[in-house]
């Protein structure tokens, strides 16, 4: 049985607010959906992602801002991380660390820099939309054996 994740719901506190932002990063708007009581539900796509994110009014119960550890792979991390700065997006300095031993939200253990050894899965920067959840970059190049 195949199963597909289709969308991810990201909590904003200001649905305007958030559109412009994943907007200004290039993303994909594939829709705008006012109903009655209030309710409206956007939905933007990353490009090359097959996986959207939704937000808006009563669409979920969970805090602005909650939604942490989004992650979204890159092939090349410089370029992705210049080009969100260059949209307007505060991202940080590209870091490094063994998978395992570290979890990329957790500074302390961060190493500055791309990955050395050029090793998929192992570069990433984060970034956080205005409400402060929180997306990870990660670099990769060579998928793990299974993954297309």
């Amino acid at each position: 049985m195949d199963m597909k994740l289709e969308v991810v719901i990201v909590p904003v506190s200001d649905v305007d607010r958030a559109k412009q932002f994943y907007k200004d990063l290039g993303w994909r708007e594939d829709a705008d959906i006012v109903g009655g009581g209030g309710f409206r539900i956007v939905q933007f796509t990353p490009p090359g992602s097959g996986c959207s994110i939704s937000f808006g009014t009563g669409v979920t119960t969970m805090t602005p801002g909650s939604q942490q550890g989004l992650l979204l792979v890159v092939d090349d991390i410089e370029a992705t991380r210049t080009e969100l700065v260059e949209r307007g997006a505060s991202v940080s300095e590209v870091f490094h660390g063994r998978a395992g031993r570290f979890h990329p939200e957790d500074p302390s253990v961060r190493l500055p820099g791309p990955d050395p050894d050029g090793g998929s899965y192992q570069s990433h920067a984060v970034f956080s939309d205005p409400d402060g959840n929180g997306w990870v970059l990660q670099q990769i190049t060579t998928r793990l054996p299974g993954r297309v």
